[in-house]
């Protein structure tokens, strides 16, 4: 028998005869018509050495010994690798143990299958990889067990061979199969392995961890006990995509085995969180819930019931694009919405006795119990609920619930969003604007004043002398008091269009438009004196000056650099004595 080559290899089927996958590498399995659940098992020739991998079930072992006896004699076959305990491999074991009949054969697994594996009462003994330091030695080629706990079984592992670059995954990455094609050609296969993993696999994040060892390895093709062969350009776009597979669908039910049905119940729950993630518009993520929703039920409108923050009804539909009315909510739904969440924390929903069918669902918030709207499908006939449905359609809640809440929340934003913007513009404190909020608005000032539009703008800085004796001295709360006066003088001498802010701890500025420096001078002092003269019923023996720095803008002259001539002449007005105005 001659090799094939790689493109000879991709139209290859499970026929009569042993398939070569790689250099002195075998598939040596029986294709079983109608069984979407082949098992593959495959043979590494190698002399007196040579492997058996994964050997299969009563019902193939005939096929399989022939296979193999093409290719050596079963006396050459020392080591019969078993990646877990199913019977759908294993249990050829008990054929075996009386064919191979060489003393120094073993069954290779892990101590785990072993404590099983024992009761077929085999002559073989066991070797097991754990005790072996996780490889097998064969002499000039040398396989590598990679462990990948409860993938499906506790012990469960896979074989490199790192002389081919073959992965035998066993249950990883294999799929349920309607051919007899052994190479999976194209992206498509995944469809295959989702509903195997999804079911198959305990969950997403056990998955990954498996995962990450094998993605470390060079791997040429992927040789998986059930489904399609991977070749190379395949897999590591496959094995991205598994990462992100949500595993475990049996959890979602307690009865319903169709995995097709689960796997597509666990579609319309992910499609329904993607888009949820993706957009932030209520219409768009109703809308796209719906489709998901389309793709199980006939489904012709989802519309929503909730109370607004005034505890007023609100109706999300798509007559008002989900923009959200005033609405009566009708009869039948308002049981929904004093629905109670039961003790496991599920979410009820009816589905019948109403004016046309529909799907009612509570939703929740997550810190109540009693229910914070309603979700209705709308739907053009009735539907029987099988079981995973309806626990999809509980899970389907989340989204719904998250989305729900999102669109209640950012309507009450929307109706605070001018006062919030105020109190982000204003200092708290003082109720000046802050450094933030002034330097915006100077940006059209500075403009218009480089167009000649207005007259100059003058900047005058000022700073309370000694403020931190203030704190040290009479405590914080009168320093707070202090603030708040010296910003009520500066606000109140400030004339319409003049902008006041804080924009330090004691630091105050004051933008104003004249064509006099005269009158801008006089401003500041006018303040400073006024300042002087404050009093304060809290501290009668507490007395505040302040300093000021003057000084009127070029035309293209920087905020940065009239700040910084500002502050200079500020601080030469400290260093003259304080309480005085120096301008530059």
């Amino acid at each position: 028998m001659t090799m094939s080559t790689p493109s000879e290899q991709l139209s290859n089927v499970a026929g009569p005869d042993p398939v070569q996958i790689a250099p002195r590498t075998w598939w040596v399995g029986q294709h079983l018509t109608n069984d979407h659940f082949q098992c593959h098992v495959y043979l590494i020739e190698h002399g007196e050495s040579s492997v058996l991998i994964d050997p299969g079930g009563l019902l193939t072992i005939d096929e399989v010994g022939r296979k193999v006896q093409m290719i050596v004699d079963l006396d050459q076959i020392k080591w019969i690798i078993c990646h877990h305990q199913d019977p759908d491999i294993t249990a050829s074991l008990v054929r075996l143990d009386s064919l191979v009949t060489r003393p120094d054969a073993a069954v290779v697994t892990h101590w785990r299958a072993a404590a099983l594996l024992k009761h077929y009462g085999l002559r073989l003994p066991f070797w097991l990889v754990d005790e072996h330091d996780w490889t097998l030695d064969l002499g000039d080629r040398v396989l590598d067990f990679v462990f990948t706990p409860y993938l499906h079984f506790p012990g469960a592992f896979t074989t490199f061979d790192r002389t081919s670059a073959v992965l035998f995954s066993s249950d990883i990455f294999g799929g349920f199969t309607d051919d007899d094609e052994l190479y999976a050609k194209d992206m498509s296969y995944f469809e295959a392995m989702r509903p195997f993993h999804e079911h198959y696999m305990p969950s997403r994040d056990i998955l990954a961890h498996g995962l990450e060892d094998i993605e470390r390895l060079p791997i040429r093709l992927i040789a998986p006990q059930h489904g399609k062969l991977i070749p190379a350009p395949l897999v590591s776009p496959i094995v991205q995509k598994l990462k992100n597979l949500d595993c475990g669908l049996y959890l979602m039910v307690h009865r319903d085995t169709d995995i097709r049905r689960l796997s597509e119940m666990n579609g319309l729950l992910q499609r329904a969180i993607h888009r949820l993630v993706l957009t932030r518009d209520f219409r768009e993520v109703a809308l796209a819930l719906l489709d998901a929703a389309r793709s199980v039920f006939p489904a012709q409108a989802l519309e929503f019931y909730t109370t607004d923050a005034d505890g007023s009804a609100v109706h999300f539909n798509p007559k008002n694009r989900y923009h959200g009315g005033p609405a009566v909510v009708p009869a039948e739904w308002k049981e929904l919405l004093h629905a109670v969440r039961d003790d496991r924390g599920s979410v009820p929903f009816v589905a019948s006795g109403w004016p046309e069918p529909a799907i009612g669902m509570a939703l929740f918030s997550p810190e109540m119990s009693a229910a914070s709207g309603v979700a209705i499908l709308r739907l053009s006939k009735p539907v029987r609920l099988h079981e995973a449905t309806t626990a999809a359609l509980a899970q389907l809640s989340v989204p719904l619930e998250v989305a729900l809440e999102r669109e209640i929340l950012l309507r009450s934003v929307e109706l605070e969003r001018e006062r919030f913007q105020e109190l982000a513009m204003k200092d708290p404190l003082t109720g000046l604007y802050n450094r933030r909020a002034v330097k915006e608005m100077l940006k059209r000032l500075f403009a218009m004043q480089d167009r000649g539009d207005i007259s100059p703008i003058t900047l005058t800085a000022f700073d309370i002398d000694h403020f931190k004796r203030v704190n040290d001295t009479y405590g914080h709360e009168s320093g707070d008091l202090v603030l708040k006066a010296v910003a009520s003088v500066i606000n109140e001498r400030a004339r319409e269009g003049d902008l006041a802010a804080r924009v330090g701890g004691e630091e105050f500025s004051l933008f104003h438009v004249s064509s006099h420096s005269e009158t801008t001078d006089l401003l500041a002092e006018r303040i400073r004196s006024e300042v002087e003269a404050l009093s304060f019923e809290q501290a009668q023996d507490l007395r505040v000056t302040i300093s000021a720095g003057v000084a009127t803008r070029m035309t293209s002259e920087s905020l940065e650099h009239l700040s910084a001539r500002a502050d200079a002449a500020l601080y030469e007005a400290k260093e003259k004595g304080r309480n005085r105005t120096v301008r530059v």
